[in-house]
């Protein structure tokens, strides 16, 4: 398939008190990347941690953090998350239809890796000129929830986006987030996805590692068969 499988809990379930050790224990646990979800209270009702914050969290880990923003301008958030070290800039194609060339432009000029979201409502076809594009991205977040809270139910039927998504491009980094966990990462593995943010599956679990390993041995093993 030409794509690396990469596990990537979400910190929106870590305790926010203790982020630094949090992201530490999880690098620990084997994760790849560092799921981070910016929430501007705007284009989602939630409101949660900013530049700021992905600021204090770089001087204490190298890890790749894999920053998923949920906002309604995310043009002016590329400046500001640049500077505070994101590796990846996620944004969304329901508000970036008129811009996203000049905001590609912007997030790689920062020494960023583009990637865009969409949310459950929106076809997948939306996606295409942002992939094909000579400016492209290098990632496709599919979201499996409503983005903007937590702990939501798997959404199966987004499975067949993925499905399309890897059919068409088989070296994109495909990325799934929402509900996913030991009971539903086959689906998600077996329809093409690569990328696996996890967050109460994994921060609530007793051994947070062995739920890491299990979602990497199921991606793996469908790419093997592949």
């Amino acid at each position: 398939m030409g794509v690396t499988a990469k596990i990537a809990p979400s910190m929106l379930s870590s305790d926010f008190a203790n982020l630094a050790s949090e992201a530490e224990r999880m690098l620990k646990c084997g994760a790849d990347w560092l799921h981070m979800d910016i929430m501007d209270g705007h284009f989602v009702p939630n409101l949660t941690l900013g530049a700021p914050v992905i600021q204090s969290l770089r001087k204490h880990t190298k890890a790749y953090l894999d920053c998923h923003l949920m906002v309604t301008n995310p043009l002016d958030y590329v400046e500001p998350m640049g500077k505070a070290g994101a590796s990846g800039f996620t944004f969304h194609v329901e508000v970036s239809k008129d811009n996203w060339q000049e905001l590609v432009q912007r997030i790689k000029s920062k020494g960023m890796t583009p990637g865009v979201a969409l949310k459950p409502g929106t076809p997948i076809e939306e996606v295409y000129p942002l992939i094909e594009g000579e400016n492209h991205v290098e990632m496709v977040l599919v979201m499996t929830v409503e983005p903007g809270f937590g702990g939501q139910k798997f959404m199966p039927e987004m499975m067949e986006k993925v499905r399309t998504l890897r059919q068409r491009y088989p070296s994109l980094d495909i990325e799934v987030d929402g509900g996913l966990g030991p009971s539903t990462i086959d689906v998600a593995a077996s329809a093409g996805a690569n990328c696996i943010v996890a967050g109460s599956s994994v921060f609530g679990a007793p051994e947070p590692a062995t739920v890491i390993s299990l979602l990497r041995s199921s991606v793996e093993g469908i790419q093997q068969k592949s």
